[in-house]
């Protein structure tokens, strides 16, 4: 396998890269991941949210992968359903905007198990080492399962608008 370069996108960046985004989704996620149109949708939002912050891993000319996530934001629905379901010696203040959560990760499947997701998650999260760090996967998707059962995530539960279940990072140290 070539070798993988990490880099982090503006907000800018990543609005531009919303093609690529688009193909490297339904190269890694189809059929179980709900369609490109969907997608889209979902990245134009995320890519507005308050302190969105993406990282993405190329190989030569070829989009490995990308991992990205945002603050939701404070008092929004998102935010409050993360709240809700958080332990309560983690609970996020209302509208302190510490929680920041994962939202989307992308490796293609040539790139997978190679260490690639944990490169991605550990740049991003360099910018986030004081926050709740959560995920929040649809229902069910295996793929997103594993890996965060590998980086030691817990389910916390599920909330259903959109429907998504939600993990919790480990606390560090």
């Amino acid at each position: 396998m070539a070798e993988v370069f990490l880099r982090r996108l503006t907000r800018w960046q990543a609005e531009q890269q919303r093609e690529a985004m688009a193909h490297l989704y339904v190269t890694c996620h189809e059929p179980e991941g709900g369609g490109r149109e969907a997608f889209l949708e979902r990245f134009e939002r995320h890519v507005q949210e308050s302190d969105f912050d993406m990282v993405t891993a190329n190989s030569g000319s070829v989009l490995a992968g990308c991992l990205y996530g945002f603050r939701p934001e404070r008092g929004g629905a998102l935010a409050d359903a993360f709240r809700d379901l958080l332990p309560a010696d983690l609970v996020v203040p209302a509208g302190s905007g510490r929680l920041f959560v994962l939202t989307e990760l992308m490796v293609l499947p040539e790139y997978r198990r190679g260490g690639v997701a944990t490169r991605l998650r550990d740049l991003l999260l360099s910018r986030h080492t004081d926050d709740v760090v959560t995920a929040a996967v649809p229902p069910g998707t295996k793929s997103a399962h594993e890996v965060l059962r590998a980086w030691s995530y817990t389910k916390l539960g599920e909330f259903p608008t959109p429907p998504r279940e939600a993990w919790l990072r480990p606390r560090s140290g």
